[in-house]
């Protein structure tokens, strides 16, 4: 069941975009060539979730087709199922372009939440100086 470490992976990019805030629902963009049961993903999300800031966390999965391209006549079209013939000719020699990615779209936070923010002096291009001391 590779859907554990995609979820995994989800878990940590959600935790990272979310900064210590509670998340409500996350959306992720797969391409078909990952063959992933959105069951099995689900399943898996909230087994890594568990403990995390994305605890609960609805996840949202949309599959990006593929596109395949037949070597015998030619024709192009995108497919969800990447395991397939030619739409055309019914050749089986095709070539796929794409349809490889794992992105996470957006996270939806729970409006009531805040970061914990701490201050890490001499962090570039971030540092405004110690909060608790005035200017």
């Amino acid at each position: 069941m590779h859907e554990f470490g995609i979820a995994e992976a989800v878990v940590d990019a959600v935790e990272r975009r979310a900064g210590g805030r509670r998340v409500r629902r996350a959306r992720v963009r797969a391409g078909a060539l990952l063959r992933i049961a959105p069951q099995a993903l689900d399943q898996a999300f909230c087994l890594a979730s568990a403990g995390t800031v994305a605890e609960g966390a609805t996840l949202d999965l949309v599959i990006e087709p593929v596109r395949l391209i037949c070597r015998g006549c030619g024709h192009s079209a995108l497919c969800a199922d990447p395991l397939t013939i030619c739409g055309l000719c019914g050749g089986i020699d095709v070539d796929s372009e794409g349809g490889d990615s794992l992105v996470l779209e957006s996270i939806q936070l729970y409006p009531d939440t805040t970061a914990e923010v701490s201050y890490v002096p001499g962090h570039s291009g971030r540092d405004r100086g110690d909060p608790a001391r005035p200017d």
